[in-house]
């Protein structure tokens, strides 16, 4: 009998088992508009998927809400004199926005990709424990464990509230901690190199998926063992 390599397997979200990104690439897109905020290239929003919401703002709009957005009659103008608290006032507004944006952009839940279902209930009948680290936060990951079903498939889930956001190890270490796993008997899968990245940094291998926010060639840096071009690839692996 073959034994595995691996107890546990831990999944990201948004791009590895949702068919979610274009949807938050929209839902940035908007929420720059509504607040009149440059709205960022494709490329540099995918590269901020999987980072807490909070973080991935920081990077995508460092200046906050400026000047520009004087005509918003419930801001002033920010200056390079406002307080930090200021500043994490207008973050705040924005991840508001944003949550009306992905909330109401329509009336049908965010797909999982097509194999998404079966790979993970396979992966349990296999024996593997399942779980998930992801950018969401914890009331967003809860929000779609209920909308698919696949909740009760996951032993564990870390959510960019409440640990380190991603590339920082955290998310993984902790659930190493919970769960009792060596790092060499886990396995991290995820779409972006910051997943793959937190993988390194944890010190457990990681497989990337190319048909999320990141591709090939991106992926590679991170020195997966692997990359899969369709959930139902990742079997070859186990």
């Amino acid at each position: 009998m073959k034994i595995k390599q691996y107890d546990l397997v831990i999944f990201d979200w948004d791009g590895t088992l949702m068919d979610s990104i274009g949807k938050i690439i929209i839902c940035i897109e908007n929420m720059a508009k509504a607040l009149h905020l440059p709205i960022p290239t494709e490329n540099d929003i995918r590269d901020i998927i999987g980072l807490s919401m909070t973080e991935a703002l920081r990077v995508l709009f460092p200046q906050g809400l400026s000047r520009s957005d004087s005509s918003a009659d419930f801001l002033h103008p920010f200056s390079k004199n406002e307080s930090s608290q200021r500043l994490e006032d207008g973050y705040l507004h924005m991840r508001a926005e944003f949550k009306i944006q992905y909330l109401h952009l329509d009336t049908t839940p965010t797909p999982l990709f097509a194999q998404a279902p079966a790979l993970i209930s396979h992966l349990q009948t296999q024996g593997y424990q399942l779980a998930v680290a992801t950018g969401k936060a914890r009331a967003g990951l809860e929000r779609v464990f209920e909308q698919t079903g696949l909740g009760k498939y996951f032993v564990a889930s870390r959510c960019a509230d409440e640990v380190s956001s991603k590339p920082h190890p955290e998310m993984i270490l902790s659930l190493l901690y919970e769960l009792n796993i060596a790092p060499e008997r886990a396995l991290m899968v995820g779409d972006s190199l910051l997943d793959l990245t937190m993988a390194a940094n944890a010190g457990i291998d990681s497989i990337g998926v190319t048909y999320g926010a990141h591709n090939a060639k991106k992926l590679l840096r991170a020195k997966p063992i692997a990359l899969i071009d369709s959930p139902e690839q990742l079997l070859q692996h186990l």
